[in-house]
């Protein structure tokens, strides 16, 4: 709930930003205030995630980590940089640049618990090899929310490191930030964060509410 280099449980967002990331790419996540549902193995059948802030003259640096129960490192992520000088601004920037490490893992889960034949290396400066991890995956259908309900026309207008989505009064219904892909976003809107991603010539705002992965039709003109 609160990674060590800031003040607050869930400060600039990074942790639920976290946790999104996570099972976007395979991963069930818990929080460490949450009981572990059944079918999830004991203790030392887990990974734990930290995300951790190196120093560096102005410019932010994060990295991700998956250790044992026992804090040994199994893996690491590349560390993610950004020359923002706003704080949520520049470590959502480097969350994203650091989970391009996770997802490049392409987890697919075959029932063991132990071990399994992906294998996985750490990216940080350099390449090296660390232990193969098995993570469960579990398919989540997606809701498709109704295009009635929907938001029906926004504009973009640029802020740091993204955009503001604005309606016709003007008034803000989402901040979006950048990632390494033009065609993905990470999305606030609201209580809600997620992704806001294209498809073809739309885009859709999805996220997770209630467990259940929620897919929202966007119209909006950058």
């Amino acid at each position: 709930m609160k990674f060590d280099f800031l003040k607050e449980e869930n400060q600039y967002r990074l942790t639920t930003l976290s946790k999104f990331n996570l099972k976007k790419a395979g991963f069930e996540a818990f929080y460490n205030n949450e009981t572990t549902p059944m079918g999830f193995g004991e203790r030392c059948d887990l990974l734990y995630f930290d995300l951790q802030k190196e120093g560096g003259f102005l410019i932010t640096k994060l990295f991700i980590t998956l250790k044992d129960c026992n804090g040994k490192i199994v893996f690491q992520s590349a560390t993610g940089r950004s020359k923002e000088k706003d704080y949520e601004a520049a470590y959502t920037e480097c969350l994203s640049q650091a989970f391009e490490s996770v997802e490049a893992l392409n987890y697919k889960y075959n029932g063991a618990k132990a071990e399994s034949n992906i294998g996985m290396k750490s990216i940080k400066e350099e390449i090296v090899e660390v232990r193969e991890v098995v993570v469960e995956k579990v398919a989540v259908p997606v809701k498709e929310i109704n295009s009635e309900t929907s938001v029906k026309f926004l504009y973009a207008q640029p802020v740091a490191n993204g955009y503001q989505l604005v309606d016709t009064t003007p008034k803000v219904v989402m901040k979006v930030f950048k990632t390494s892909s033009p065609s993905c976003f990470i999305a606030i809107k609201g209580d809600n964060q997620g992704v806001l991603i294209a498809k073809g010539a739309d885009w859709f705002f999805q996220y997770y509410k209630n467990e259940n992965l929620i897919s929202e039709k966007i119209e909006v003109k950058f």
